[in-house]
């Protein structure tokens, strides 16, 4: 009797955290199903009230109004080359700094890690007055450059490579070194190939993060010719105005939007998902 009521009690805890697994599956499925609906309704359906599941009518009429009634095409432009280009110098600096900081008889290494460690605990929030000054002084406002810099390296990516080289190993090094290679040829031939895992992570971090910035360029940015695609979202779904050709922005107007903007990383994610877990558990682990 007793090994039969915990029996009970275990499928019973079963059934109890499925269910809860579920609800809170719903919470981001039913809302994401949802904004698909609305995006692909057309303009009267998208009007009417209530959650939507699956679409009274097929319509691309929302997609047409925001791509090209509304100009959507220009900050889509802008956000992928500052996305891009930002996330390119981010890697690409961090890996140089992760590679110097593996070298065993670097000075001040432990001084260096403390330092990036103390950047890693200051709020975002904390600087950005000085930030914007800093742009400011430099003419950067205004400019998609402004948003390149902004983050170009962080504590995190660094860190995280840092563990990364450690991992490989180091009779690697001294083998090239005996060979002759250069520490720019060991760098590029050995430690970036042998990283890939690690190179996937930072990447995918920084290409999610910039491509769905909002604050530095509601900082930066005031020229709607240089608006990336959250603030002209933001613009979009804030404004009760009229396109130029009279349409109402209607709610399958933004959602159409709101999948243009996540698209991308829909599509970029199952790519770089294996190499993603690798190096989040190594990164993790290694010292």
């Amino acid at each position: 009797m007793k090994g039969r009521s915990l029996n009970w009690k275990s499928k019973a805890g079963h059934i109890l955290n499925a269910l809860f697994l579920l609800g809170l599956v719903a919470t981001m499925i039913v809302p994401f199903l949802n904004v698909l609906t609305v995006a692909f309704s057309s303009n009267l359906a998208s009007m009417q009230s209530g959650i939507k599941i699956f679409p009274t009518e097929i319509s691309f009429d929302g997609f047409i109004t925001i791509w090209s009634k509304l100009d959507l095409w220009l900050p889509f432009y802008n956000n992928v080359k500052v996305t891009v280009i930002g996330t390119f110098f981010h890697v690409f600096l961090s890996a140089m700094a992760a590679y110097v900081l593996i070298q065993k008889d670097l000075p001040g290494k432990n001084i260096l890690l403390s330092f990036i460690l103390f950047t890693m605990m200051i709020p975002a929030e904390a600087i950005m007055i000085p930030l914007y000054i800093v742009n400011k002084d430099f003419n950067l406002l205004n400019k998609l450059t402004s948003l390149v810099i902004n983050g170009l390296v962080s504590g995190f990516s660094i860190l995280l490579l840092r563990n990364y080289f450690l991992s490989i190993s180091y009779t690697l090094v001294e083998s090239a070194r005996i060979d002759g290679a250069s520490d720019p040829r060991i760098f590029f031939s050995l430690y970036l190939p042998l990283a890939k895992p690690g190179l996937a992570t930072i990447t995918l971090f920084e290409f999610v993060s910039r491509w769905n910035h909002f604050l530095p360029a509601l900082l930066y940015i005031n020229d709607d010719h240089k608006y990336t695609l959250q603030i002209a979202l933001r613009s979009i779904i804030l404004s009760d105005d009229s396109t130029s050709s009279g349409d109402l922005i209607t709610p399958n107007v933004s959602m159409a939007g709101i999948v243009i903007a996540i698209l991308p990383l829909i599509i970029i994610y199952p790519y770089a998902q294996k190499y993603f877990v690798e190096g989040i558990m190594l990164g993790s682990t290694k010292e």
